[in-house]
């Protein structure tokens, strides 16, 4: 054995790219794997290297997708599953049916090893049924939040958010949630800036908060006049201003009452948290530019003191503004100690 062999991989290899594998199975709905493979498969030469090594698999060589719509072939067999550092599990409209045996003993391997787990839609009875979910947190579509709790009442199901990040285990809600969960991934993986660029090729929003409603009462606002694009795009011209919800009201040239029920049916948030996921946002992309001053990183991003941006910084990302930098910044330096 050489010495090299013997010492592992040479400092100055290229780290692996993150792999991330869809299993797809009999009646899988297409949308969440299309939008699996927007957000993970697509080369981004805006970016300049590649963020996923992005695989499919499944357990037959041709597999049937929701109703009968087309039939997948060509991609690689089940074992592909055992190499995903991020595994997405099937999704099928028809809950009730069991999944297969080769594909639960493929998550519950997945889940030993370490690997991150994620559930679309009614992916969540995939991960319940492997046994993964037991003691969780978990989100589905509310269509099927009686039916889950029914069948898992050991899983704490959340049926009201758009997404829920336990950890190493990741649900989606509704069908377009799944692309919210994608775009917090990358932003979790890979920074704010990144996944910006994600959502503007995508034509996304960048950053919906997984705790905000699945159903939303007037996904397009009409009449045209009660709109919130031209307030929320004001408000974003002035994060390092300290705005609170009733200067946003007062632009709106509305009540704060009436600010408040407009946003839960338009974005299904409140001003406030809206308010507040801009300015943090804004503070991660300036800590990835390389402003290291975090009392100003504070301040222009309108959070006020260090102490505010290291806890709304912890809070949803994870990690300190320290490690936040190490990972994220220019010439990032990322130790273990630094994962989330």
């Amino acid at each position: 054995m050489t010495q090299e062999s013997s010492q592992g991989p040479r400092r100055d290899a290229p780290p692996r790219v993150h792999r991330v594998v869809v299993i797809v199975d009999e009646n899988s709905n297409p949308f969440e794997l299309g939008c699996a493979t927007e957000v993970f498969g697509l080369r981004r030469p805006e970016i300049g290297r590649d963020l996923y090594d992005f695989r499919l698999c499944s357990p037959e060589p041709s597999t049937p997708m929701r109703d009968g719509f087309f039939t997948l072939t060509g991609v690689a067999e089940l074992a592909v599953a055992d190499t995903a550092d991020t595994l997405i599990v099937p999704n099928r409209p028809d809950v009730e049916v069991p999944r297969r045996t080769a594909v639960l003993d493929a998550v519950r391997r997945a889940h030993a090893r370490g690997a991150r787990l994620v559930g679309f839609c009614s992916g969540a009875f995939t991960l319940a049924e492997a046994g993964v979910l037991d003691g969780r947190r978990a989100t589905a579509h509310w269509q099927w939040a009686d039916s889950f709790r029914a069948r898992f009442p050991s899983v704490r199901l959340e049926s009201d958010v758009l997404f829920v990040d336990d950890g190493d285990i990741l649900t989606a809600a509704g069908s377009a949630a799944a692309l919210d969960l994608g775009l917090h991934l990358v932003r979790r993986d890979h920074g704010a800036e990144v996944a910006n660029s994600v959502s503007r090729r995508l034509v996304f929003a960048a950053h919906r908060d997984g705790g905000q409603r699945q159903f939303v009462e007037r996904p397009v606002p009409d009449p045209p006049d009660e709109s919130l694009a031209p307030v929320l795009a004001w408000a974003q011209e002035r994060l390092d201003s300290p705005l609170a919800v009733a200067d946003l009201a007062a632009r709106a040239s509305v009540s704060a009452a009436t600010l408040h029920r407009r946003f839960q049916a338009q974005l299904g948030t409140t001003p406030l948290a809206w308010l507040t996921g801009e300015r943090v946002a804004l503070a991660c992309r300036l800590i990835e530019r390389g402003e290291s001053r975090f009392e100003l990183v504070a301040r222009r991003s309108g959070l006020g003191t260090a102490a505010n941006l290291r806890t709304l910084i912890r809070r949803e990302t994870g990690l300190t503004p320290s490690a936040y930098q190490r990972r994220f910044g220019p010439g990032p330096t990322l130790t273990p100690a630094d994962l989330p």
